[in-house]
């Protein structure tokens, strides 16, 4: 088991990858990162990634680095529990640029969606901040709900009708 990451290693393995890096590319951070990085957590137990697009030698830095900073890594992102929202990257918050990868937040709607999607409380507990933090309304997850309706059947792990009643009540508690 490794350690917990607060800011301080966050920001060093941000800072670290892009150095080692061997060209451009883009990193998305999404769940426990995203929450250190924003100010409603403290620690997290590993660092979810999407790299897209992939940034030359990428992946020998993360097996590097995980072992160098002691963390854990994981390739993971709400495209992986629900459809991405249309537009996700436009909406990526930008976080830094290192050496010639730069780094965002994945779209909060789709981060949104896919916590309620898994429904654990302390994922809803992150979308709860989320929207406190005034980074999508009701109206947005509803919009963002009707936009992926069409492709959930490509995720047949989820159970789509109790799905979209979480993101509905959850919509509506908000609103």
């Amino acid at each position: 088991m490794r350690s917990t990451v607060d800011l301080a290693k966050l920001e060093r393995l941000l800072a670290e990858l892009g150095r080692l890096c061997q060209g451009p590319g883009r990193v998305y951070l999404t769940g426990g990162a995203t929450a250190l990085l924003v100010g409603w957590r403290t620690s997290t137990v590993d660092v979810d990634l999407k790299l897209d697009p992939e940034p030359p030698g990428a992946f020998a830095a993360i097996a590097r680095l995980k072992d160098a900073l002691d963390l854990s890594i994981e390739l993971a992102s709400p495209d992986l529990f629900v459809p991405p929202v249309p537009g996700w990257r436009e909406r990526s918050p930008f976080i830094a640029r290192h050496g010639e990868v730069a780094f965002h937040h994945f779209d909060y709607l789709s981060q949104a969606l896919a916590k309620l999607a898994r429904g654990y409380e302390r994922d809803l507990a992150d979308v709860r901040a989320m929207a406190q933090r005034g980074f999508f309304t009701a109206e947005d997850l509803r919009r963002a709900l009707v936009a992926i309706e069409p492709e959930l059947v490509r995720y047949p792990g989820l159970d789509a009708s109790a799905f979209r009643e979480r993101v509905r009540e959850f919509a509506e508690s908000i609103a």
